[in-house]
């Protein structure tokens, strides 16, 4: 991209947020084509662009390649249940204690985990691509009660990630047939300490029941956010010789 190009870019983009403050236009036609990037660009790279990405790449790739730990299976996302919603609700959970909070169980939204994990060494970029987002850890209590119109919620949309101490019975048709939390039935007179990630404990993704939230803590520094406690686990064990592993055990069943 010579300079002379952007130049006349910069200038026709003035002109065009000239012309637009002054008149009024209403759209006439809207075509459109798809252009398909893949591997076929990679045959005849643009020297002059690579040339020019270098130093941004070099930069980039040693923020994202350090590894946190490693993976001892492959964990793809799926509902109602699968191994890497049980990984991260359970990693919510065990983030808890630096807090000093002990949740009866934890909540992450199947919408919220944007890749799966492969089997192997886990690097922090492959963390970024699971959890991309600014979502934090937060804590609130909810009744008996709400946590059954909050199961009834996750049911209608087939299940999200739930902690180990969950069992959830729902139906083909997004019914909630029974649920319970540490093999207990839910009490509605009980009150229930809860962890989930701040953008749910607003009634995002159709969990309204988190509204009615009591003694709501939601911590707002960088390193309470989500992906930094996913990479603070995949530490900690790393440090205790241990690859991280997952599986589907229930917590979530569809009744055939």
């Amino acid at each position: 991209m010579n300079k002379q190009f952007v130049i006349l870019s910069l200038a026709t983009a003035a002109l065009l947020a000239t012309s637009c403050a002054q008149h009024q236009y209403s759209m006439a036609d809207i075509q459109r084509s798809r252009i398909v990037i893949d591997q076929r660009y990679d045959a005849n790279p643009d020297k002059e662009a690579t040339a020019f990405l270098a130093p941004y790449k070099q930069k980039v790739d040693e923020i994202m390649s350090p590894v946190m730990g490693v993976a001892a299976c492959d964990m793809p996302r799926f509902r109602p249940e699968s191994p890497l919603s049980n990984l991260l609700a359970d990693i919510l959970v065990y983030s808890s204690t630096r807090f000093g909070e002990k949740p009866d169980f934890a909540v992450y939204n199947m919408g919220g985990i944007r890749a799966s994990l492969s089997k192997g060494n886990v690097t922090r970029g492959d963390i970024l691509d699971i959890a991309p987002f600014e979502n934090k850890i937060c804590f609130l209590t909810l009744s008996g009660t709400d946590v059954m119109e909050l199961f009834g919620q996750m049911a209608m949309v087939g299940g999200e990630g739930v902690s180990h101490s969950i069992r959830l019975e729902i139906s083909k048709d997004g019914k909630l047939l029974s649920a319970s939390i540490n093999g207990k039935p839910v009490d509605p007179n009980a009150s229930y300490r809860i962890t989930t990630i701040d953008y749910l404990a607003q009634g995002n993704d159709h969990l309204e029941a988190f509204k009615k939230k009591t003694n709501f803590v939601s911590p707002q520094n960088e390193e309470n956010n989500a992906r930094f406690l996913i990479e603070e686990y995949f530490k900690d064990m790393h440090a205790e010789g241990k690859a991280v592993e997952a599986k589907v055990e229930g917590r979530v069943n569809v009744k055939k």
